[in-house]
């Protein structure tokens, strides 16, 4: 992998906003479309289908995505193969018990 071609691409890499369900928080990550060609031929499905496989976190952040902790790259959009999606699970927040007098 070119690291120095990549950084050229990592400004011009577009987070969207976040959107949820009840289950999980979402959002997608479009890179660049010259910067696929520069990923490793083993980030990609092998069908020759030029579609990304789900790729692990550290392969993601290897590329120059950032994100804060928990996020997972779940799902590919063949026909966008540069639209990757993103989701972590919702946070049960815990509460204190109610002390009653």
């Amino acid at each position: 992998m070119n690291a120095s071609k990549l950084e050229e691409y990592i400004d011009r890499i577009h987070y969207s906003d976040r959107y949820s369900d009840d289950f999980y928080e979402y959002r997608h990550v479009i890179l660049p479309k010259p910067m696929l060609k520069l990923l490793p031929k083993s980030y990609f499905e092998q069908d020759g289908s030029g579609v990304l496989r789900i790729l692990a976190e550290d392969e993601w952040r290897g590329i120059g995505i950032t994100q804060s902790l928990g996020w997972e790259h779940y799902e590919v959009h063949a026909p966008e193969p540069h639209v990757l999606l993103f989701r972590r699970a919702k946070e049960t927040p815990v509460k204190a018990p109610v002390k009653r007098k």
